[in-house]
């Protein structure tokens, strides 16, 4: 009688893995070649191994699956439990390479640093305004922290930190670019780091666009059952009784919270100084108690505008109130997109509410205060029914009383208002 490993000849194995291996995965090769090294017997690993050209180790990790099966369908009546455990899976548990994100410390925390960095190997950046491609990024990584990977790995890790491929967006400015901008930006980002370190708050306030209260279409869309889409007016008149509202919007850098006063009335400097004053004493104050200062990012213009006496002379009454400095650096002509309350607050809100119609205060609050991202942020959102008189003039001798330093020569975008001048 022929031995148990010469009953099977080699031709015939090496013409059945021509025939079956090209159609089997991975863990279809392993368990058949561990078969017929079950079925040679003595020295049949390493026989199947040369004919079936897979490695030693593979064979013996598919006759310990083979095992591992028959163990399981010994003890149960039925295969459908090592069915489903093993149906799945090609290999085992923890078999094949490491993905570059477990073998790379810090790599998706790296790669966003640099997405948000405005500059090369400067992953600190409080603020950022440029944009990088996938080959720029690839190469900051190799040439700044030693770091090789492929663009596509840098494509997919983006997809999976949620950042994708944005259509255009009105931030161009038209004509030249103040010659100032760039230096504005590098101050804004030197003070906010240092306020930042030091844990006093930075705050960066705007207000958003007016929005009509009522039943209005409101861009965007909303899951509802097939074929009911919500029914809205066919008209975006405002409507008198109902009226408008002024969000004005202040994004707490610190901690990744806003804050919304919901105005009724004018967008007025006195307004936008009242916005921070119910913050302060609402939320402020408390989150952060033991500071005597803080810094405010806005626009140029409006009613938080550098050239806005009303804006100076409320904030000086502010500072006198909280006994606090209060730092303001405007942003260049232009570049008001690059405001953090725009892309970290504002367009959250305007995400939370698409396709839903304001249709009164109340809901417009609700909407507002619901709004969170996957990164935590919470906002709190209080309805501000004062007037604001339109076209109040301030005079330059009322400004001259206000205690105000300006800090450099950028063309007084940035100042300190320590409360009023003592007589």
């Amino acid at each position: 009688m022929k031995k148990q490993n010469e009953l099977v000849s080699d031709s015939f194995i090496i013409e059945f893995v021509k025939l079956t291996f090209p159609i089997f995965n991975e863990r279809e090769k392993r368990l058949v070649a561990a078969s017929i090294a079950s079925i040679l017997g003595y020295g049949g690993i390493t026989r199947t191994s040369k004919l079936c050209n897979l490695s030693r180790v593979a064979i013996t990790d598919g006759i310990k699956e083979l095992n591992d099966v028959s163990s399981e369908q010994a003890d149960n009546d039925s295969n459908e439990s090592c069915q489903q455990k093993n149906s799945n899976r090609i290999r085992r548990p923890g078999a094949g390479r490491k993905k570059k994100t477990d073998t790379i410390p810090n790599l998706l925390e790296t790669i966003e640093k640099i997405v948000q960095g405005s500059t090369y190997g400067d992953p600190e950046r409080v603020l950022y305004w440029t944009t990088l491609g996938l080959y720029d990024i690839t190469k900051i990584l190799n040439e700044d922290y030693g770091i090789s990977i492929s663009h596509t790995l840098v494509s997919s890790i983006l997809d999976d930190l949620h950042y994708s491929k944005q259509l255009n967006q009105k931030m161009m400015q038209v004509g030249s670019q103040h010659p100032d901008r760039n230096a504005q930006f590098e101050h804004i980002n030197a003070t906010a780091k240092e306020f930042l370190d030091s844990g006093d708050p930075v705050i960066s306030v705007d207000t958003k666009k007016k929005e009509n209260i009522g039943n209005f279409k409101n861009n965007g869309a909303e899951y509802r059952k097939s074929g009911d889409p919500r029914k809205v007016l066919d008209h975006d008149f405002p409507i008198k009784e109902l009226g408008k509202v002024a969000p004005y919007g202040i994004y707490v850098i610190n901690n990744n919270t806003g804050f919304v006063n919901l105005g009724t009335d004018h967008d007025t400097g006195e307004f936008a100084v009242e916005s921070i004053r119910i913050w302060w004493n609402t939320i402020g104050k408390y989150s952060f108690p033991d500071s005597k200062r803080i810094y405010i990012n806005c626009d140029g213009g409006g009613s938080n505008g550098s050239r806005n006496k009303l804006w100076k002379t409320e904030l000086a009454a502010l500072a006198q109130e909280t006994e606090l400095d209060i730092f303001v650096s405007h942003f260049p002509p232009g570049t008001s997109k690059w405001n953090k309350v725009e892309h970290r607050l504002f367009c959250y809100i305007s995400k939370n509410w698409q396709g839903h119609p304001l249709i009164d205060i109340e809901t417009t609050v609700n909407l507002i205060s619901s709004t969170t991202t996957e990164k935590g942020l919470k906002v709190t959102c209080v309805v501000d029914n004062n007037d604001y008189a339109p076209g109040i003039k301030v005079s330059d001798e009322q400004l001259s009383r206000v205690d105000i330093e300006y800090l450099n020569d950028l063309n007084k975008w940035n100042y300190k208002i320590s409360g009023l001048k003592t007589e």
